[in-house]
């Protein structure tokens, strides 16, 4: 049987006439595809050939919304699609684009920067695959802004937002997991939530004034008076309950943190964690102020954490105690009594007296400062200190801050991450939850925390581990800023602030210290205050860097040194450090910092100026001023005047310059310009821009 020959039919070209916003997309869509799709579904009617167009041209509308210019076309589109020509067909926004004066020869088009998502910090590989441009394309642009960098060197923000400008990209920095978990943790209490907490108190002074004998005795007596029993471990923090003759009616808690002092005090505060409500500061009655005691209460201070003095021995015989309030005045702790605001107390470890009124003191100082937190959000806290056991593995000792923290809770801690798989409080007892201010030994961590370090209690263990894989590639990446040094004070400001610059100094000899402090004396500038947070006699020390580490402040020595242990410290905090053998070396330095830090004196100097001929406004871009340049010159990014009737209506920044259809960096006298002022919309023809520079003018101490 013979098959029937079927005969295709012939394919016929359709014509078709094309709106305005179709002929700027057949001009974008590439023939090839358009012909394939056409191939592809055999089409043959006008209508839906008109459609094909429609789509491809849907894909390119961002690039669309840029073109407001095109010629007219009628498309004759076969199977593979030929174009004839056809009679100009013109819209409004056209007609207005090519209108244009005698003095301006051409159109002027503007396009918004492509904005990039980064995540910081970027290699100069990374930034290349990003911007779609070759590494030596990058380098060699930073080269001619006097930047070298190698391929895989990491990139701060400032450098990339310069490079961006180049290729006409604006950089966005991506929001990680990591910053979105913290603001969850930062956002704004709702204070219909907020409820009293225990106050969290830490006892410092100088060495064998009784720190320890005193927080022993509390913890003792306090314990043996409650339903608790003996105390089973020790675990760095634990809390007491106490009725007071203030509020008989309620049962307080009060949290002690039995910390070595001082330095550990300070090292947690350098890892970002305040901790401590109120210090006590211990002072035996027998012996005063003693090195370690002005120490801690520079420290304290500094950290702006209220301080109480416990005077401790008042037991012994032949003790002056009027004499250590004399002392401890002479450091601005000024006793009540003698018109001041701080509060002293005499203890007797000994003997257990003055210890209840101590506390209500405590409490009284708590209910002043109105302590609250959201016992209903997710927990936050402190590691109070965290060792590794050989029989449970990882334990840590929390301090919780705010929020409730549960059994099966997934934690981010530090660089390491877990899920509670039991909690003990400071009795061993097991518990399943742990409110604020409440301290708890807690079991599941992957790894061994550092005291100070700061936890957080997340959604899912998934979102921990990420973030903890997150920070050890970080550790692991090199520190590239340091915390402050002389030559970048001028930056570390912030407006509107009392600009302060904080000193730790350490000196050979008495006469030294004295001779120092009077030369900083004699400096007096109104606009800075030199804040000497802490100075003493001796070598630089571990507690010195700690603290300038915390204050982000400078140690300035004078024929002092430091051990190669203190070296590693200060490299792994990042502070400066300056050693000096000549006085006047160290003040001259000192006061060249400062003058870094005076606000400069600001001058404008005119650059151009531009006659507005024309204004082009565009539905997609704005308003686009094209201009002549009758004197001087313009800058792209230069400060700006408009001008009206000699009357000045905005004043702001240059936000793109163009000559023709290309974006140009100046534009010199004589020539034509577009000119795009951001947002301002208001410019007419008749109207004067004129571009300045700010110049500032550098301060001098005589």
């Amino acid at each position: 049987m013979l098959k029937k020959k079927i005969r295709k039919p012939k394919t016929k070209k359709v014509s078709i006439k094309l709106t305005s916003r179709e002929k700027t997309a057949k001009s974008l869509i590439s023939k090839k595809e358009v012909s394939k799709t056409i191939k592809r579904s055999k089409i043959t009617k006008a209508s839906k050939v008109k459609k094909v167009i429609k789509k491809v041209k849907e894909k390119e509308s961002p690039i669309l919304d840029l073109l407001l210019e095109e010629k007219s076309t009628v498309v004759s589109m076969s199977p593979e699609v030929t174009e004839v020509s056809s009679p100009r067909v013109e819209t409004e926004e056209m007609i207005g684009l090519e209108k244009s004066t005698d003095n301006i020869s051409s159109t002027v088009e503007l396009k918004k920067p492509k904005v990039i998502e980064l995540e910081f910090p970027i290699t100069l590989r990374e930034l290349a695959v990003k911007f779609q441009q070759k590494p030596s394309v990058l380098i060699n642009k930073l080269m001619e802004k006097g930047v070298l960098v190698a391929i895989n060197q990491n990139l701060d923000e400032n450098t990339v937002e310069q490079l961006a400008q180049d290729f006409d990209l604006q950089i966005q920095k991506a929001k990680d997991i990591e910053s979105t978990l913290l603001d969850i943790h930062r956002e704004s209490k709702d204070s219909e939530n907020l409820n009293r907490r225990p106050p969290v108190v830490a006892f410092m002074g100088h060495v064998d004034h009784g720190k320890t004998s005193l927080l022993d005795t509390i913890r003792k007596t306090k314990v043996a008076e409650s339903e608790y029993g003996g105390i089973t471990q020790h675990i760095g923090a634990y809390q007491i309950s106490i009725r007071t003759r203030l509020h008989p009616e309620r049962e307080d808690k009060i949290t002690f943190l039995d910390t070595p002092g001082h330095e550990a005090f300070t090292r947690m505060r350098a890892r970002g964690a305040r901790i401590t409500d109120i210090v006590v500061l211990v002072v035996a009655a027998d012996e005063g102020v003693m090195p370690q005691t002005i120490e801690a209460i520079n420290h304290s201070r500094e950290a702006g954490v209220p301080i109480m003095v416990a005077i401790n021995k008042i037991d012994k015989p032949n003790v002056d105690i009027e004499r250590v309030k004399k002392q401890l005045s002479e450091y601005g702790l000024i006793p009540e009594e003698w018109q001041g605001n701080t509060v002293f107390v005499g203890v007797s470890a000994k003997t257990g007296q003055g210890i209840d009124d101590l506390l209500e003191l405590i409490l009284l100082q708590a209910e002043i400062m109105d302590l609250k937190a959201n016992y209903e959000k997710l927990a936050k806290g402190v590691v109070i200190e965290s060792q590794l056991s050989s029989e449970r593995g990882v334990m840590a000792t929390f301090l919780v801050q705010n929020g409730t923290l549960k059994l099966n809770d997934n934690l981010l801690v530090g660089l390491h991450y877990g899920k509670i798989r039991a909690m003990f409080d400071e009795y061993g007892r097991v518990v399943s939850e742990a409110p604020p201010s409440t301290p708890v030994k807690v079991l599941g961590l992957s790894g061994l925390p550092q005291p100070g370090d700061e936890f957080f209690v997340v959604t899912d263990e998934k979102q921990a581990r990420e973030i903890s894989q997150l920070r050890m590639e970080r550790k692991q990446q090199p520190k590239s800023v340091r915390k402050i040094s002389l030559e970048e004070l001028s930056s570390q400001i912030k407006e509107g602030k009392i600009k302060e610059f904080k000193i730790i100094l350490k000196v050979d000899a008495t006469g030294s210290l004295e001779a120092i402090k009077e030369i900083l004396d004699r400096i007096e500038i109104p606009q800075i205050s030199i804040n000497i947070i802490h100075a003493g006699i001796g070598d630089v020390n571990t507690s010195d860097v700690l603290l300038a580490s915390a204050s982000n402040a400078i140690i300035l020595g004078f024929n002092v040194s430091y051990e190669s242990r203190v070296k590693d410290l200060i490299i792994e905090e990042g502070v400066e450090v300056r050693i000096y053998n000549v006085i006047y070396e160290l003040t001259n330095e000192l006061r060249s910092a400062m003058e870094g830090m005076l606000e400069p004196k600001t001058k404008r100097v005119f650059l151009g100026r531009a006659e507005v001929r024309k204004v082009f406004r565009l539905s997609k871009v704005g308003v686009v001023a094209g201009c002549f340049v009758s004197k001087g010159r313009i800058l792209r990014n230069a400060y700006v005047c408009l001008l009206r009737n000699g009357k000045v209506i905005y004043e702001g920044r240059i936000s793109s310059l163009k000559r023709f259809k290309d974006d140009v960096r100046e534009i010199s006298e004589g020539m034509e310009c577009g000119i795009s002022l951001g947002e301002f919309q208001e410019i007419f023809e008749g109207d004067v821009i004129e571009a300045y520079e700010i110049q500032k003018i550098t301060h001098k101490i005589i």
